[in-house]
């Protein structure tokens, strides 16, 4: 899986967590793990160019997609089996999305992965323009998000139990190495 990061709006993003939102929400969906993806980060004269230009609506957003290949989910049982394709671009508002942050009370790394994981959901045909749609990307969305922060807290813990080993292994390798050298060694 290929996903490429520039950030172009002046604003410090953490690129790892948009790149890890991202690939967590392909892989959740169930995508060719050769596909790829552009993430964008822009300003927010940028964004309310983009804004304007293609959803005819004034000022900033904090997300848009456009997508690249056409995919179509569940495919004839006897049709081949999809290859990788370019799912296309996801272009963030950073300034935008530390606003509506802070207004929902929610930390901006939060907002990013959130607004990464919808993108990616408009770029595989989710959308929210009516109720039942809207029902169903949030849904969606909020499964995603609480799976990868599921995934990432399972994964912090596992790496502080292997430092915890490693800190305990290195203390017990010392207490070794410091023993005299004519002191007796305990058979077990």
């Amino acid at each position: 899986m290929s996903i490429e990061l520039a950030n172009e709006s002046g604003v410090e993003v953490p690129g790892d967590l948009i790149i890890e939102s991202a690939r967590f929400a392909i892989t959740a969906m169930d995508v060719h793990p050769a596909a790829e993806l552009s993430v964008v980060c822009v300003d927010e004269d940028t964004m309310a160019d983009m804004h304007m230009q293609w959803m005819d609506l004034p000022g900033p957003t904090d997300v848009m997609s456009f997508p690249m290949d056409e995919l179509v989910p569940g495919g004839r049982p006897d049709a081949a089996e999809p290859g990788p394709a370019i799912l296309g671009d996801i272009v963030l508002c950073p300034a935008f999305a530390a606003q509506q942050a802070k207004s929902a009370r929610r930390s901006f790394e939060h907002e990013l992965s959130m607004l990464t994981i919808h993108g990616v959901l408009h770029l595989l045909g989710y959308d929210h323009a009516e109720p039942d749609e809207e029902k169903e990307m949030f849904g969606l969305q909020n499964r995603i998000l609480e799976e990868f922060y599921a995934a990432r807290h399972r994964r912090a813990q596992q790496q502080r139990q292997s430092d915890r080993d490693t800190q305990l292994l290195t203390n017990i390798g010392f207490a070794e190495t410091a023993r005299p050298e004519n002191a007796p060694v305990e058979d077990e």
